[in-house]
């Protein structure tokens, strides 16, 4: 049996993928959850694997072919029956660890058609004759053998809460939702869903619609090579003037040198009449000959310089086009106002040269990163407004005691924003072993979705390439981000009046961009000032 495997919902929200490379060819022979290709959402490459144990029959897209979810990718002739939808769902959507996998709800296979023209699937539930089923609102997020044991239970796993991790449902959730009676499912009362992968006869193919569209290049710019003279304001002359007009009288001489030159004499501009009609002479067609030559020259000039001069392209799509829909979006959403100030970080430097030895005896390198961020929370502490959302459907803001701090890192693929959880409950060491490993895998595009979500704040470190002050730009839904520049000696003047003395040391300039819809230009400036105050004393991080 051919079974059409469909490009699945690899992520929450994700509608395409771009075939990155395939890991297999027509002919080949695949075991079940062995990887068929990978596959580059808007954030990260992940693993395609096969729900099937088989042999490939026929691969529907190319290396580098952007296709939406949903359709068809790779043809497997199968051995045996095929799977469940929602087993295949799960396996395509689970991390490499599994414990993390987040898949679409689906309901079985069809097995089977009565004299009805109803098909019932192996659990006896019924579909209509096309195969489809109703979509469960919602997303449940379980593994297949809980889902099996909901069914064995006769418990409905859309009304079961889960208590695993990201709202999973769990098999325990299961059971105490069946001893209590939660998500009974009555006959004929249970909603059926319809899977993200369905079974095709493999006696057609189907169209795909590719998401990148190409344009027809054949409608080129018009080039207006037209001669009008100004001096000529009546409608007479207006109606001759038109290269739209429909007669034009001229001698059988005129007529002639039209003719050689391959010129339509409608088309050229004159400021003259007769009886009404636009009149052309030969010097009208020569002056519009010779314009349309220069015109031609200049466009033949042009494109010859073009041709000498070498140009690469890529395509714009996959994590470089999120970013640009994200930066745009936010740019255009948000009033930036950005605050620029400077920390004297002598004590910094020492504190971090102090501790650095020992974080390296536990294997871990300390960078200056966990100091900013534990300072970035101990300001968010005291001025809570920047620690929010601006839910633009409610009115409101939103204020969030919780402190999960975004670190943006620059990559081969472009930017990606790894979120680090809860900084307030963690030691400088722990904050800096999940930091450098969050980096490693952004960098190694081994990075889930789940792990670039939730942030509350953000921090660039563009310093890190060189430069002082920049204008970051917002994270959007959040409402600032800062922005640290290069660590280095830079004067600076100690002391006042005659006694002021300019001398060399460390300093760390700070970009802070907010947005001035929810933060004023003070509090911004307070924030600021506290950050500062913990750079410059790290002692002070010890109280929080």
């Amino acid at each position: 049996m051919a079974f059409e495997y469909e490009l699945p919902d690899v992520g929450e929200g994700v509608a395409e993928g771009e075939i990155v490379a395939w890991h297999v060819a027509p002919g080949d022979r695949v075991s079940e959850d062995e990887v068929l290709a990978d596959v580059e959402t808007d954030k990260a490459i992940v693993d395609l694997p096969s729900p099937v144990a088989g042999t490939i029959k026929q691969l529907h897209a190319e290396e580098g072919e952007v296709v939406e979810v949903g359709t068809v990718v790779v043809t497997i002739d199968v051995d045996g029956d095929t799977p469940e939808d929602e087993e295949v769902e799960d396996a395509v959507a689970a991390e490499p660890d599994a414990a993390a996998a987040d898949a679409a709800t689906s309901e079985p296979a069809v097995d089977g058609t009565d004299a009805d023209g109803e098909t019932t699937d192996a659990d006896g539930e019924t579909t209509d004759a096309d195969g489809e089923t109703p979509v469960a609102s919602g997303r449940v997020f379980a593994p297949p053998n809980v889902r099996r044991l909901a069914r064995e239970l006769g418990v409905d796993i859309t009304a079961v809460d889960g208590s695993g991790p990201s709202g999973r449902i769990t098999e325990a959730d299961v059971r105490s939702a069946a001893e209590s009676g939660t998500g009974e499912s009555e006959a004929g009362e249970e909603e059926k869903r319809k899977s993200a992968l369905s079974k095709r006869s493999d006696s057609g193919d189907s169209e795909r619609k590719s998401a990148v569209s190409k344009r027809s290049d054949s409608d080129g710019p018009k080039s207006a090579v037209t001669k009008r003279s100004d001096s000529q304001e009546s409608g007479a002359a207006s109606a001759a003037d038109s290269t739209d007009r429909e007669q034009t009288v001229a001698a059988p001489a005129t007529r002639k040198l039209a003719e050689k030159h391959g010129v339509d004499l409608d088309e050229v501009p004159t400021d003259k009449t007769r009886d009404g009609e636009a009149f052309v002479e030969p010097e009208d067609i020569e002056a519009y000959v010779e314009t349309r030559e220069a015109v031609e020259a200049t466009e033949a000039e042009t494109a010859a310089k073009s041709e000498a001069r070498p140009v690469r392209t890529e395509p714009y799509k996959g994590i470089r086009r999120t970013i640009g829909n994200q930066m745009q979006a936010s740019s255009s959403t948000i009033p930036h106002a950005t605050h620029h100030d400077t920390a004297v970080a002598s004590q910094l430097v020492q504190s971090r040269e102090k501790l650095k030895e020992r974080a390296a005896e536990q294997g871990i390198s300390l960078t200056y990163m966990p100091f900013v961020m534990k300072a970035i929370v101990a300001g968010l502490k005291q001025h809570p407004i920047l620690n929010t959302e601006l839910d633009e459907d409610d009115e409101e803001i939103r204020y969030k005691e919780y402190y999960n701090i975004g670190i943006a890192v620059a990559t081969d693929a472009g930017l990606m924003v790894p979120v680090v959880e809860d900084v307030d409950e963690k030691g400088l060491l722990e904050l800096a072993s999940e930091i450098n490993e969050l980096i490693e895998r952004a960098r190694n595009r081994e990075i889930s979705r789940e792990e670039m979500q939730g942030g509350t704040f953000t921090v660039t470190n563009f310093g890190a390439i060189g430069g002082e002050f920049a204008t970051p730009i917002i994270n959007h839904p959040e409402t600032a981000i800062l922005g640290i520049g290069e660590l280095e000696q830079r004067p600076v003047v100690e002391g006042s009046g005659t006694d002021a003395d300019v001398v060399a040391r460390h300093t760390l300039p700070l970009s802070l961009s907010i947005d001035h819809r929810v933060i004023d230009g003070a509090e911004a400036a307070e924030f600021t000032n506290t950050v500062i105050e913990y750079l410059e004393e790290p002692s002070l991080l010890l109280l929080e």
